[in-house]
Formats: C-alpha cells, sequence, structure tokens
C-alpha cells in the first residue's frame, strides 16, 4: 500500500512513515517501547509476541499489547490467531511466575518481607491474609490479568500463597489460578484485537503522541496497587 511521504503514520498497519521523534537517553521507558514496537515489522514478529507475552508475564515491564496491535493492524485477518498466541504465551509466563514463587519462597521469602514491609507484608499479615487469598484467588488474578495492574507480581504472589500450610485444598487453588489467568488474558487480549480489527490504525498515533501521559497512567496504578495492598494489610 502507498503511503504518501508526508504522512506521519501509515494509514494501513499505523507505522511511523517520517522522521521519528529523538528520544533523550534519559526516556528508558520511551526506549524499551520503540524497541518492542519495532519487532511488529520483522519476520519473527510471531515469535517475538510468544517471547514478550511469556516473560511479561514474569518480569518483562513492557505490556504485549503494544505489540498485539500493530501485528494485527498488519495483518487483520489473522486478528484472532495472533490473540490466541498471545494468550498461550502470557498464560505459560504466568504458571511459570506460579511456580517460582511456590518453589523459590524458601529462599525468596525473607528477601521479600524485607523490601516490602513498608506495603505491609509481613509474616504476619501474610499468614494472616492466607484464607482471604485463597477464597478470593479466582478474582484476584483475573482482576490483575485483565486490568494494568502488575499481573507478574500477583502471579509470583499466588506462587508463595501457595507455599503455606494454610491453604486447605491446594489442587482447587491451583485450578482457579489457571483458569483466572486463561479466562483474563484471553479476554483481554482477544478484546484488543478485536478493537483493533474494527477500527484499524488510529489508536497508534494516539500512543505515540500521549505516551508519557500513558505511561505516567500506568505508573499511577501501579503504586495505587501498592497502596491498596498496605491499606487492606
Amino acid at each position: 500500500m502507498s503511503v504518501s511521504a508526508e504522512a506521519a503514520f501509515c494509514p494501513h498497519c499505523g507505522a511511523a512513515t517520517g522522521p521519528h521523534k529523538q528520544v533523550v537517553w534519559w526516556h528508558l521507558h520511551r526506549r524499551l517501547y520503540d524497541w518492542t514496537m519495532a519487532w511488529a515489522y520483522s519476520p519473527s514478529s510471531g515469535i517475538a509476541l510468544a517471547a514478550i507475552s511469556f516473560t511479561e508475564s514474569i518480569i518483562f515491564p513492557v505490556p504485549p499489547d503494544v505489540l498485539l496491535i500493530p501485528l494485527v493492524l498488519g495483518k487483520p485477518t489473522q486478528w484472532r490467531r495472533t490473540a490466541l498466541n498471545c494468550t498461550i504465551s502470557s498464560v505459560l509466563g504466568a504458571v511459570t511466575a506460579f511456580l517460582i514463587g511456590w518453589l523459590a519462597w524458601p529462599m525468596i521469602g525473607q528477601f521479600i518481607y524485607d523490601w516490602f514491609a513498608w506495603a505491609g507484608l509481613t509474616e504476619e499479615n501474610f499468614l494472616r491474609a492466607t484464607p482471604y487469598i485463597e477464597q478470593g484467588n479466582f478474582w484476584i488474578v483475573f482482576s490483575a490479568g485483565f486490568t494494568p495492574l502488575p499481573f507478574k507480581v500477583f502471579n509470583i504472589v499466588a506462587g508463595t500463597f501457595y507455599a503455606s500450610p494454610d491453604i486447605a485444598n491446594p489442587w482447587s487453588y491451583c485450578l482457579l489460578f489457571f483458569l483466572a489467568a486463561a479466562a483474563s488474558r484471553g479476554a483481554r487480549f482477544f478484546l484488543v484485537a478485536g478493537l483493533m480489527r474494527i477500527f484499524g490504525p488510529k489508536i497508534t498515533p494516539f500512543v505515540d503522541k500521549y505516551f508519557n501521559w500513558l505511561a505516567l497512567l500506568f505508573a499511577a496504578l501501579l503504586v495505587g496497587g501498592f497502596v491498596v495492598v498496605k491499606y487492606i494489610a
């Protein structure tokens, strides 16, 4: 599809066509975002999407939506396959994070207590919260997987609670975690892919223009999550 040299963005896939903006060195979040977006136009984009979706559920800070969106815009007829790839990879990453929290808890437990004591995460509160986490396991993980809350943190924490002897039914706990992760990630990624299939590339210029504000909003939500945890504790 031909694109005018004067166009700021391609009307087909939303890619920037003019000179790219210079990003100052301290805007590391923007550089990481641009690096992720570059994979959308690579022959290995499907593998990159799977890798980013998997690692984002464990540690990677950039949500896979930023790569999912341009991939759907570039190949709109394959939006279901792309969303499914993103979902499966993200759920596998969530299970991996859960196992890290469960199996590595004896090694990282005291470290987490020391670093997050300010948020009310003490050993006493940990044991006190275990039955509530067990009862609300599905909705807690679902909310984190569907919203901008840090999904990776909840995955690891869910695994750490599984290590508690107070969990009455470990198999039910694991099943609810898996169902919540699959339902939330599937709902989110299929919704995003479906919207991109319907509304086209208009969203990419918006994200590019207001990226710093969106990044601040994401950071505010993350901090707000820790405030909520401290208030509950």
